[in-house]
């Protein structure tokens, strides 16, 4: 099987310049799958890369996404309205040009997939995918819970979290799917049950 091309685009936003890591698939494509870091990490964090190979296998392009302050090399994460602009842009633009008839899947890692839940109706998802969901900073009873982030994600949304995952685990709901791999907050030891847990889901929304 011919292997998924990847281009990489810049993305203007009034916060910055996005970078797009785009993973097109030699196949005619199916869907778009648009995918966000973490605050610290990037988009070389070994679940997204999984996540987006089961993606573009399916005919899925799959667009990795480098948040502004993180292509102008800052560590320190932005407020969540900061984030959630830029992330509305650099939609806006991948899903122009891409094709809005195609099936839209947002999501992201850790802050990544909290952004694509906040963001879920102003993007036009059909779908969100999140990994390592975090619901609770570790050792901060004080701190209010992100679980209403996740539940204004009106559309259906998968979770994949870590059996020791110090953020908490999130509950199902009707909509939602909390798929539980063995590992903690990075997923890396669950790395192996990630295409398992998926590919069905995505082959789902796909088929509908």
């Amino acid at each position: 099987m011919p292997e998924p091309r990847i281009d990489v685009q810049e993305v203007l936003t009034a916060h910055g310049p996005a970078r797009a890591h785009l993973h097109v698939p030699a196949r005619a494509r199916r869907g778009l799958l648009v995918l966000g870091h973490g605050a610290g990490g990037g988009v070389d964090a070994p679940d997204l890369l999984a996540v987006a190979a089961v993606a573009t296998e399916l005919g899925m392009t799959t667009a990795l996404v480098e948040q502004p302050y993180r292509t102008a090399g800052r560590r320190g994460t932005p407020r969540a309205p900061t984030l959630d602009a830029a992330w509305t842009e650099v939609l806006a633009h991948l899903v122009a040009g891409h094709g809005g008839h195609l099936p839209l899947v947002t999501g992201g890692r850790s802050a990544g997939a909290r952004v694509a839940c906040r963001t879920a109706g102003a993007t036009g998802a059909d779908a969100v995918l999140c990994l390592a969901f975090p619901v609770q900073p570790p050792g901060r009873p004080d701190r209010p819970s992100r679980l209403p982030e996740l539940d204004g994600a009106v559309v259906p949304v998968l979770v994949v979290q870590g059996d020791r995952d110090p953020y908490g685990l999130p509950p199902s709901a009707p909509g939602r799917t909390v798929a539980v791999v063995p590992g903690d907050h990075s997923l890396r030891r669950g790395l192996g049950e990630l295409p398992a847990t998926v590919r069905p889901w995505l082959e789902a929304l796909l088929s509908r």
